[in-house]
């Protein structure tokens, strides 16, 4: 049960405007996560207008972006992320089920190549030490371009924040 109550989309004329919005820009669903944030109700805003310019206003591929949420996720113990992104968006993204099963610990798998390691390599550090050795922004940068590695940067520092909001709260995944 969540630490604190999810509001109700009906809870006043402040939260209408920002409930409307969200139910307009997350395909009519109003995710717990966001029931959650309406306590500040321009938070929530804000929130969902920069979580969808990290996740769709960059020149990061679908697939890229997926493998940063799921390892995020992953890494940080975030179920309710985990398994939104891999029932809804991996497979479309051409992360295989196979492939999202192995994030949990990509290393051991050999799946992936050398740019997804560098990316996933780069996501653990930045996940769990913060500052990044050379080493692995080094081997980055050799497969990705600076506008990429400062737009997969700040999508990898958002997911962090949204995985331990999540996670502090303990907000629970929808029912069926």
């Amino acid at each position: 049960m969540a630490r604190v109550s999810l509001i109700d989309e009906h809870a006043g004329t402040d939260v209408a405007a920002v409930v409307a919005k969200i139910r307009g820009k997350r395909g009519g669903r109003l995710l717990n996560f966001y029931r959650a944030l309406l306590h500040a109700p321009g938070l929530a805003s804000a929130w969902l207008d920069f979580n969808n310019a990290v996740r769709y206003q960059t020149g990061l591929g679908d697939r890229v972006r997926e493998l940063i949420i799921l390892r995020v996720a992953a890494l940080n113990g975030a179920d309710y992320v985990f398994d939104i992104h891999r029932s809804r968006y991996a497979e479309p993204a051409g992360v295989t089920r196979v492939e999202v099963e192995a994030l949990r610990d990509w290393p051991k798998s050999g799946l992936f190549g050398l740019e997804e390691s560098a990316l996933l390599a780069y996501v653990d550090a930045m996940t769990r030490e913060v500052a990044v050795p050379d080493a692995v922004f080094k081997g980055l940068r050799a497969h990705f371009s600076e506008r990429a590695v400062v737009e997969l940067t700040v999508l990898i520092a958002a997911y962090n924040m949204h995985t331990r909001v999540l996670k502090a709260l303990d907000i629970q995944p929808e029912r069926a």
